[in-house]
């Protein structure tokens, strides 16, 4: 067994190897000792004490997909070995033979994935060939069945669209293996990236491969034909699962193709700091904007949320389609209420499908798409008369395939295929009979024995069983000369005589082997009806589709009454007006009407760059991500947290909030910022929304606020796009006194001496402090600590030249001579060093203009 053992491995070194041995998969050696740690079950040995004892740990077959679902989300590869023969016909070992590979992207049993997630397999490729442009992304979802495929600009597009995705594994072609860029991205996205061999992304070899798997005879009608990027991507996903599935599962019926420049690009930093999905600390999901946006009623109405938040349109005819049905369901309660009452009955279609199109859908799998189609005219009626609606719902409701499922299954089947119990009463003839004679085998031997006695005369002729003869006629030996020639004697007693017939031994030998040939019947009935049900899967995914479209608007229509948001005007002018706008998830959070709303506008030509001031804990971050947060939400095409909103259409928007070291890649928490705000000044444009919180703290502060004067100064003169700049660096307040399109804000606080109340509002102007001392006092410093900095912060205001606190600050005093970081000598302190600096000069040698420089050096240590 163990020569098979290592045969099989040998073929799969890169896979964690479960070997089927009866009842259960059994891992041995080191792929023991990891399913033991990963998939937590107990680690034992075989031969166990002996020199020669071998690691062993195994799982139960009937629930291998959980364990095997635990391996996949810790990365690894897992090779399925089965056994190839009846264990009970094999002549010595049993044959057995790796029938699949399960990988993170290419997951075992589509149930075991999360219900609102996408399970993606990625690819990226950059094509090798002259002339070619772009780089080519593809992603697959085998369990919803979703092919899709794009030509990015460049490396960096295409990064960004691998953020958006998730994907959970991710194929690089050979040339982008070594990219910085995308290696960092699945570093953080947590992806298992997986090699495909060099022919898999040519070109010509791709397109047979496409045509091969979808059966089509030309890839042009998948927008395919001259993109050498894109199907170069989707030729390397099929090759993959055909690898590794052994074929391309037939829900995968054809590639959509999207352009990244229709989609709002949002790059990864900009994903984290808004919270879309995830929680700055943490992968919960609580206090995320999908959190408070998924009100949808099935699984596939929270994927298409969560794809719609994900990637917002940026073609406006598009949005308003979307919300325009969106309004249509938030003014129209009962229509909206009747379809989510339907749609509360609909499970998981897509999934369903998968199962069925990979042969493993069980009865209970069918039942529940049977119901879920069954909800389709409800679906249609609830609609009905909304105009806005109507080009969402399904074409096709399949109406037959659930009337099949309807008549074929019972309505509760048992999980386990092969028990019985799934077939009901009058579906197949066959099976009806075979049933009755399970069910009812001794009536019909009573039956046989009333027609027996009645034709051959003999009153007391019986049926019994018998330990020795089974089943024998018995008659009297005084009559037992009457029975005719059909009647087999067997045995002859003192006074009774035994006796069979060939219709007794059959009836017997039918009524004994009942039971296992009406489970054997029903299951043969099953899987031709799942062969029926995969005929329909073009139609079935059609409804799933149109499902989860009408359930994600129903879900934004929802949350657009429950928390009282607007629709907001869309226009193609690079504007955003937001009347008292509200960050949505903290709004959620905080008590009915306690939420204190704060007006913007911004615009390209007057008020192009605000800069934000004010202290820590008053809200500028807040106001930041809610102006980030309206944009998604608009072009996503859902109402928003606000009294009123013109949302000029974005292509693209940039956060940089927030500090925080980037430990996979060894980044320093300035460095972090850094990149991605130069990541920002390298893509934004003139449509874009730039949103930067404190720039520059990670080092000096007069290398901090020379970087962020320089930044501000390319937002506002160079890039000339929407922009907001929270900082406390008051300097550059003074960028609205030199350049045209600067504007002085900030969020306003009530000044009462030691105490500051926060007011929270963003108004016009710049503050007139930080409140930092105060802001220390609130957040529970030890007094005095905190009067000790009260001290020092009016000494350091006192001692500094104004020039110091000026923008000719940045020209007129070098960084060796500032005294901001400085720390808190004591004045007598000072003695020493500005006695060293007199007793150093010269002033006979002195020219007049290093007199003056000398004078100012003295003044500063002064």
């Amino acid at each position: 067994m163990f020569a098979q053992y290592h045969a099989l491995k040998a073929r799969n070194p890169d896979a964690l190897l479960l070997f089927r041995m009866g009842d259960f998969y059994e891992a041995f050696f080191e792929d023991a000792v990891t399913l033991a740690r990963v998939a937590e079950v107990t680690l034992t040995s075989r031969n166990k004490g002996e020199p020669d004892a071998i690691p062993m740990a195994g799982v139960p077959h009937h629930a291998a997909a959980v364990y095997v679902q635990r391996l996949t989300d810790a990365g690894l590869r897992v090779a399925i070995a089965e056994q190839m023969e009846d264990p009970a016909q094999a002549k010595g070992i049993v044959r057995r033979d790796v029938v699949r590979l399960v990988t993170p992207g290419l997951t075992w049993d589509p149930a075991e994935i999360g219900a609102s997630t996408s399970n993606w397999l990625g690819a990226v490729h950059l094509p090798r060939g002259r002339g070619v442009r772009g780089v080519g992304v593809a992603m697959l979802d085998v369990s919803t069945g979703e092919l899709l495929a794009a030509t990015a600009a460049d490396l960096d597009a295409a990064v960004a669209e691998v953020v958006r995705f998730e994907p959970r594994e991710l194929l690089r072609s050979p040339k982008a293996l070594d990219d910085e860029a995308l290696a960092a991205a699945v570093t953080r996205l947590g992806a298992t990236a997986s090699p495909v061999p060099d022919e898999a992304w040519d070109a010509e070899e791709a397109r047979a491969a496409v045509r091969d798997a979808l059966g089509v005879a030309d890839v042009g009608g998948f927008g395919l034909e001259h993109d050498e990027a894109a199907v170069g991507a989707v030729g390397a996903l099929i090759a993959y699962a055909r690898r590794t599935l052994g074929r391309l599962p037939s829900n995968v019926q054809a590639v959509r193709t999207w352009s990244p420049a229709g989609v709002l690009g949002i790059d990864a930093a900009t994903r984290r700091n808004l919270e879309l999905f995830r929680r700055l600390r943490g992968e919960e999901r609580t206090g995320t904007l999908m959190h408070l946006v998924d009100r949808a009623r099935s699984p596939m109405g929270s994927r298409v949320v969560r794809a719609w938040i994900a990637g917002p349109l940026t073609d406006r005819a598009a949005i308003l389609v979307r919300q325009q049905a969106v309004a249509a369901l938030v003014d129209d309660e009962a229509s909206r209420e009747a379809l989510r009452a339907a749609l509360a009955g609909v499970a998981d279609i897509e999934r369903i499908v998968a199962r069925v199109a990979q042969g493993s859908a069980h009865a209970r799998d069918l039942v529940a798409l049977a119901r879920s189609l069954a909800s389709v005219p409800d679906v249609a009626a609830a609609v009905h008369g909304l105009p806005a609606l109507a080009a969402h719902l399904p074409v096709d409701a399949v109406g037959d395939v659930a009337a099949r499922v309807g008549a074929a299954l019972r309505d509760d089947p048992p999980l386990v295929l092969t028990d019985g119990g799934l077939i009901r009463e009058g579906f197949d003839a066959d099976l009806d009979q075979i049933t009755a004679l399970s069910l009812d085998g001794q009536g019909v031997l009573r039956a046989l024995e009333a027609r027996e006695r009645e034709a051959t005369g003999v009153p007391g002729l019986r049926i019994k069983a018998h330990g020795t003869w089974g089943h024998v006629f018995e008659a009297s030996r005084a009559v037992a000369d009457r029975l005719p020639s059909r009647f087999i004697p067997k045995q002859e007693l003192a006074g009774v005589c035994r006796f069979v017939t060939v219709e007794l031994q059959e009836i017997v030998e039918d009524v004994l082997s009942a039971d296992v040939r009406r489970k054997r019947r029903e299951h043969e009935l099953f899987l031709l009806l799942r062969a029926e049900v995969a005929e329909a899967v073009p139609r079935l995914l059609a409804v799933a589709r149109a499902l989860g479209a009408l359930d994600a608007l129903a879900a934004l229509a929802t949350v657009a009454v429950a928390q009282r948001w607007t629709q907001p005007q869309l226009v193609d002018a690079p504007v955003l007006t937001i009347t008292a706008g509200r960050h949505p998830v903290v709004e959620a959070a905080l008590p009915r009407h306690a939420y204190v709303p704060s007006d913007l506008a911004l615009d390209v030509e007057s008020r192009r760059l605000s800069i934000v001031t004010g202290p820590n804990m008053a809200g500028k971050s807040t106001i930041l991500r809610m102006a980030a947060l309206i944009v998604v939400l608009a072009q996503a095409g859902s109402f928003v947290p606000a009294d009123a909103a013109t949302v000029g259409v974005c292509d693209r928007v940039f956060t940089r909030v927030g500090a925080q070291d980037d430990l996979a890649t060894g980044r320093s928490t300035f460095m972090v910022e850094m990149a991605e705000t130069a990541s920002i000044l390298h893509h934004a444009t003139d449509r874009s929304l730039v949103l930067l919180d404190e720039i520059g703290r990670g080092t000096s502060t007069y290398d901090g606020l020379a970087i962020a004067w320089a930044v501000a100064e390319d937002l506002v003169a160079r890039v000339r796009c929407r922009a907001m700049f929270a900082t406390h660096y008051h300097e550059l307040c003074d960028l609205a006194d030199t350049h045209e399109g600067v504007v002085n804000q900030s969020v306003a606080v009530r000044d009462q001496g030691a105490e500051i109340v926060f007011l929270r509002e963003l108004r016009d102007g710049r503050a007139s402090r930080s409140y930092g001392v105060q802001c220390a006092r609130l957040a529970g410093l030890p007094a005095p600590v905190v009067a000790r900095a009260a001290a020092l912060l009016r000494r350091f205001e006192a001692a500094a030249p104004r020039d110091a606190r000026q923008q000719l600050s940045l020209f007129g005093v070098a960084p060796d001579v500032a005294v901001a970081d400085a720390g808190a000598p004591d004045p007598q302190d000072l003695a020493d060093p500005l006695r060293d600096a007199l007793a150093a000069l010269d002033p006979d040698t002195l020219a007049p203009r290093e007199a003056l420089d000398a004078i100012y050096r003295l003044r500063t240590l002064l």
